[in-house]
């Protein structure tokens, strides 16, 4: 009898699970458009990276800081959601999705449809700056339309302190609410899909093997291989936005959105 291909398995998985939990990577968001950080032509390549310590320390670090994101701001504001963000909302309409954590930065997964508090952003978001002396948040769209009027570096308004994107830095400590939520998320559901992720950067890469230690199935949907794909119960290669859809259709129809 002919074995299942890594799809059949993978949708079989699917079907058979209650309370899913996605995780997803740069892959799923470089389908929209919107740059990655790690490849050989992506973020960091071709820019100077300004850790944590540098942007508090350093106002030529900060004015450095907010050059470089400027510059991408416009490619994570006019990006769209594809058809893999809305087979995570078709997960969620089904009634099986209990989390979707995410190391993306520049939520996707909320304008897809997906409610804010199913969504764990592990690395924070670029849509908003925060201050870092008295938590005041303004959009990135305000940010970046002060440093377009010829602010370097922009400070609050509120008490003057440094304004900074509200993502994770080199050096900066994880939101720990939301790493609980998702570990707890990890350890209780009956499958984890990984999505578009390399698995490589910690702590956040540690979650889907939490999932699998616990007793949960593991499916990985990525272009190239993961540290994880050994402990994996299904590994699938392909382009995310053809894939998952067919992974979560039911009655044989995909998400009814194609992004």
């Amino acid at each position: 009898m002919p074995r299942d291909t890594p799809v059949e398995s993978a949708r079989r998985l699917v079907a058979g699970a209650s309370r899913i939990v996605g995780f997803t990577g740069a892959g799923i968001s470089t389908e929209s458009g919107v740059p990655d950080f790690r490849s050989p032509n992506g973020v960091w390549a071709q820019n100077r990276i300004v850790d944590y310590q540098e942007f508090v320390s350093s106002e030529a670090g900060r004015i450095e800081y907010w050059r470089q994101k400027a510059a991408g701001w416009p490619a994570m504001r006019d990006a769209q959601p594809n058809a893999g963000h809305y087979a995570f909302v078709e997960l969620h309409e089904q009634g099986r999705l209990d989390a979707l954590i995410t190391q993306n930065i520049e939520r996707l997964h909320q304008r897809s449809g997906l409610p804010a508090d199913k969504v764990l952003e592990l690395h924070g978001t670029t849509t908003e700056a925060v201050c870092l002396a008295c938590g005041d948040r303004i959009t990135s769209d305000e940010a970046c339309r002060r440093i377009e009027a010829g602010e370097k570096a922009p400070r609050c308004r509120e008490c003057g302190g440094f304004l900074k994107p509200a993502t994770i830095s080199f050096g900066q400590a994880m939101p720990h609410d939301v790493m609980v939520r998702a570990q707890v998320a990890a350890e209780t559901c009956d499958l984890l899909i990984a999505v578009g992720s390399s698995l490589v950067v910690e702590p956040a890469a540690s979650i889907p093997r939490v999932a699998r230690q616990a007793g949960a199935r593991l499916i990985i949907l990525n272009r190239d291989p993961t540290p994880l794909d050994g402990i994996a119960d299904a590994v699938v290669r392909g382009e995310i936005g053809a894939v998952l859809p067919e992974l979560v259709r039911r009655d044989g129809r995909g998400p009814s959105r194609d992004g």
